[in-house]
């Protein structure tokens, strides 16, 4: 089976310094849909991973998180795509779980889950936790230059082997033309 596992924020909709809240301030990045419709249309499963800190804050509430990845499933789904599963950390920082990233607790639940081996599994994520989360099972960590992933870039200390692309259509794209 081949499965890539997505980061939300910055990646497939546009990031916020105040956080994305609602279905009003999530707003899905250029190509981003076309590129999930594009996975899927290849074969690929796509999954995503996410630290939704906001509900821990209460900054906003499950429904308002179920809310946002409806919409998103809804917006895949037009552009021909599917979202196999979406799991979240509501934690904050200061909870130290296991499942917020870069803690590889997600990837691990997603790998059970799917029955996928960590060893070349990729993520694609802007930030360097994201990276770092995949990097800890022996994944493949991909940087896009959305969202934080310009910063991330710039900070350095990216893990061995992490590939980098403009975006997720970029990504996918490479993703996709690997296996041929």
């Amino acid at each position: 089976m081949k499965l890539v596992i997505l980061d939300r924020d910055g990646v497939i909709n546009e990031d916020r310094d105040d956080f994305v809240k609602n279905t009003m301030e999530w707003v899905a990045l250029p190509k981003s849909c076309d590129a999930i419709a594009n996975l899927t249309q290849a074969g690929w499963r796509v999954v995503v991973a996410t630290n939704q800190s906001g509900v821990g804050r209460g900054l906003f509430d499950m429904h308002a998180l179920n809310a946002m990845h409806t919409k998103m499933h809804r917006l895949v789904g037009q552009a021909g795509g599917r979202i196999d599963a979406v799991v979240f950390c509501p934690h904050t920082s200061d909870d130290n779980c296991d499942c917020r990233k870069p803690k590889p607790g997600m990837v691990q639940e997603i790998m059970a889950r799917f029955n996928v081996r960590g060893d070349g599994l990729p993520l694609i994520g802007d930030s360097l936790r994201d990276l770092e989360a995949v990097a800890a099972v022996g994944g493949t960590p991909i940087l896009v230059k959305t969202g934080k992933g310009l910063r991330t870039l710039e900070k350095g200390g990216l893990p061995a082997g992490t590939l980098i692309f403009d975006n997720l259509f970029a990504a996918a794209d490479y993703l996709i033309n690997q296996e041929d």
